[in-house]
């Protein structure tokens, strides 16, 4: 079994525009979203293993540290036998429903003497 990383990604202005819609709306949208996800978390329980949201970006460069946002939201690591397999369990993801968002797959690839 092979270890995969799903990043999910939303472009930073679909997140403002998001924060801008009025709150009863932003709620209601929010609880939907929320129920297919555990529906969608345990549909796959088997495969995953780990989920969690990101925070806050600093980025280190040799100039020092500073402050940043991107479009990264979430990660979760699936354990499958190959990537096509890792990636067609996020088809009609709940993720998905947010406009201009997508979730992208990648093989952890273990590197020697690394932890």
């Amino acid at each position: 079994m092979k270890k995969f990383y799903a990043i999910y990604k939303t472009p930073v202005s679909v997140i403002e525009g998001w924060m801008n819609t009025p709150e009863a709306e932003r709620k209601e949208m929010q609880t939907k979203m929320e129920g297919d996800w555990q529906a969608w978390q345990k549909e796959h329980a088997s495969m995953i293993e780990e989920s969690a949201g990101l925070g806050k970006t600093q980025v280190v460069t040799s100039s020092g540290i500073t402050h940043a946002k991107n479009d990264l939201m979430m990660y979760t690591i699936v354990n499958a036998d190959s990537a096509d397999e890792a990636a067609k369990i996020f088809i009609g993801h709940p993720h998905l429903q947010i406009p201009q968002s997508s979730i992208e797959i990648m093989e952890a690839n273990k590197m020697p003497g690394m932890k």
